[in-house]
C-alpha cells in the first residue's frame, strides 16, 4: 500500500433521522455504492463501513441507521447500533433533511448529543427544495444549541457542497497510518453487499406491498475460469401472501428484480453474473 509520509485518518459517523439522504451522501464520498438507496425509510439496519479518500487523508465513514423511535426489538438494535457507531468515532456529522427541518426525531439526537458532549458537524441537505431564508433559520435554530463545531449546505444527490464537507472532514483528522488499503472502498463482504443489492431492487419494485422485515441471503457464490460467477440468493418474507407478491404473476415480478440487481452486481463487480433468486 502506498501512503504518503503525512497521512491521516480516523473515524466518522454519518447520524441522521431516517430518509435525510445519510447513504447518498456515503456513496458519493466513497464513489462507488456501499450502502443501498430506497425512499423506504430505515433501510440501513447495521452499520456500513465506506472508506474513502482526500488528499493525504483516509476518512473511514461509519453509516449508521436512521435513528428513530425503537418499537419493535429490530428497531432498538438498529438505534443502538447508530449510537454505538457515534460512540466508537473521532467525529460524527449530523445529516439533516432541509425539507422536514427540526422533526421530533431530529430533535431527540440533539438532545443526546448534548447529554453524551459529543459535539458534530452539521450538514443540512436537500437544499436545492427548500428557500434560502428557510435554510438559515433552520441552521440559525440548530447551532443555537452549542453542539455543532462547523455548518455545512449540502446536496447528497446533486454533489453541491459535498466537496467543501469532505475537505473539511479530510483536514480533521489525526496524523496516522490509513486503516485499509487505498483501493478498498468498504469493509462490507461481496456476498453481503450483493444481498443488499437485491434488497434494494425489491422494495424499489414492491415497497407499498411488501413489510420493512424481508431480508435477503446470499447462498453460494461460485466463481468460474471464464471470469463470471454464479450467485444463489434467497428472500425471505414472513407469510406466504408475500412470497406470492414478490414472485408476480407467472413469476415475472422475481425476474424484474432479479435483472434489475444481476444488472448492478455486473456493473459493480465488473464481469458476467449469473444471479438465481428463490423465495
Amino acid at each position: 500500500m502506498t501512503m504518503p509520509a503525512d497521512s491521516r485518518a480516523g473515524f466518522v459517523a454519518l447520524i441522521c433521522a431516517p430518509n435525510a439522504g445519510k447513504s447518498t451522501l456515503l456513496n458519493r464520498f466513497v464513489g462507488a455504492k456501499v450502502s443501498i438507496v430506497t425512499h423506504r425509510v430505515q433501510t440501513t439496519r447495521t452499520r456500513v463501513i465506506g472508506v474513502a479518500l482526500a488528499g493525504e487523508a483516509q476518512i473511514v465513514f461509519v453509516d449508521t441507521p436512521g435513528i428513530f423511535k425503537p418499537r419493535r426489538r429490530l428497531d432498538r438494535a438498529m438505534v443502538a447500533a447508530a449510537w454505538d457507531g457515534v460512540s466508537d468515532s473521532d467525529m460524527a456529522v449530523l445529516l439533516v433533511d432541509a425539507e422536514t427541518g427540526l422533526k421530533p426525531e431530529v430533535e431527540k439526537i440533539v438532545e443526546n448529543l448534548e447529554k453524551t458532549g459529543k459535539k458534530a458537524v452539521l450538514a443540512i441537505n436537500k437544499i436545492d427544495a427548500v428557500k434560502r431564508n428557510e435554510l438559515l433559520d433552520l441552521a440559525a435554530r440548530l447551532n443555537a444549541t452549542g453542539v455543532f463545531t462547523d455548518t455545512f449546505m449540502i446536496s447528497a444527490l446533486k454533489g453541491d457542497g459535498t466537496e467543501d464537507l469532505l475537505d473539511h472532514l479530510a483536514n480533521a483528522m489525526k496524523p496516522g497510518p490509513w486503516m485499509f488499503p487505498e483501493d478498498q472502498l468498504t469493509d462490507m463482504p461481496q456476498m453481503l453487499l450483493a444481498a443488499e443489492i437485491t434488497r434494494e431492487k425489491l422494495f424499489i419494485n414492491v415497497h407499498q406491498e411488501l413489510p420493512y422485515e424481508l431480508t435477503v441471503e446470499t447462498e453460494t457464490w461460485e466463481n468460474f475460469k471464464n471470469g463470471s460467477v454464479k450467485i444463489e440468493q434467497t428472500i425471505y418474507v414472513s407469510r406466504e401472501s408475500q412470497r406470492s407478491i414478490i414472485l408476480g404473476k407467472g413469476g415475472q415480478r422475481v425476474k424484474r428484480i432479479g435483472a434489475a440487481a444481476r444488472e448492478e452486481l455486473q456493473e459493480m463487480l465488473e464481469r458476467q453474473v449469473h444471479l438465481y433468486l428463490y423465495v
